[in-house]
C-alpha cells in the first residue's frame, strides 16, 4: 500500500511541478485603491494582512517570500525583495506562553504580549535571498541586504549590512562610484531618485 501512495505521490508532483511553476504577476493595488502596473510579484508569495501592505510602483517580490501586513509593511519604489525573504511585523513568542491553550481563541490585536510593529523598506534597496527583516525594522533607501541575513534594527541610507544579526559591512557609495564614472549616461537615472 506505501508503495503505491509513493508511486501516486510521485505522479502527481511531477504533473503539478511541469504545470505549475512559480510565475510573476505584474501589477498590485494597494489598500487605498492604487494600482502599480510596474510591480511585480511572484504567485507564490505568502501574504498575510495583505490588506495593510503598501507596495509603491516598480517594486519586486521574489518567489517564496513572506509579507506579514500585521503592523503595516511599507515597500517603496523600485525596492527589490529576493526569494524566500520573511518580512515580519508582529511576534507572538510572548503571547504564545501567556496564553496557552487559549491563544487562540483571544483576537491578535487584543493579546497581551503580542508585539506589532511596522516594516518600511526604502527606495531601490535590495534584499537579497534568505533575508529576514524583523518588527519595527526600517531600512533606508539604496540598501543592499546580504542574503541570508537577519535585520534586526534600522538600516541607514545606502549601507551595505550582512549577518546575524545585519551590522553595516560598506556602503553603496562605493559600489556605485565607479558605474556612475563610467557610465555618464546613467548619472541622471540614478540622481533622479538618490538626491531625492
Amino acid at each position: 500500500m506505501k508503495k503505491v501512495k509513493n508511486k501516486i505521490d510521485r505522479i502527481i508532483y511531477k504533473f503539478l511541478s511541469r504545470y505549475k511553476a512559480p510565475r510573476m504577476i505584474w501589477g498590485f493595488k494597494n489598500p487605498n485603491g492604487v494600482f502599480c502596473r510596474r510591480t511585480r510579484f511572484s504567485d507564490t508569495v505568502f501574504w498575510y494582512h495583505k490588506e495593510n501592505v503598501f507596495i509603491e510602483d516598480n517594486a519586486f517580490v521574489w518567489h517564496y517570500s513572506i509579507i506579514d501586513g500585521t503592523g503595516g509593511v511599507h515597500i517603496e519604489e523600485g525596492a527589490q525583495i529576493g526569494a524566500w525573504v520573511g518580512i515580519f511585523t508582529h511576534s507572538s513568542h510572548i503571547a504564545i506562553r501567556l496564553y496557552g491553550n487559549h491563544y487562540q481563541t483571544v483576537p491578535e490585536f487584543e493579546k497581551a504580549g503580542f508585539s506589532i510593529k511596522p516594516v518600511r523598506i526604502g527606495k531601490y534597496s535590495f534584499i537579497a535571498a534568505g533575508s529576514k527583516i524583523l518588527p519595527g525594522v526600517s531600512i533606508g533607501k539604496g540598501v543592499i541586504v546580504a542574503a541570508g541575513s537577519i535585520v534586526s534594527e534600522n538600516v541607514p541610507d545606502f549601507s551595505i549590512v550582512a549577518g546575524n544579526p545585519a551590522k553595516v559591512i560598506g556602503s553603496v557609495n562605493k559600489l556605485d562610484e565607479r558605474y556612475l564614472r563610467d557610465n555618464d549616461h546613467i548619472k541622471q537615472y540614478y540622481a533622479e531618485w538618490a538626491e531625492s
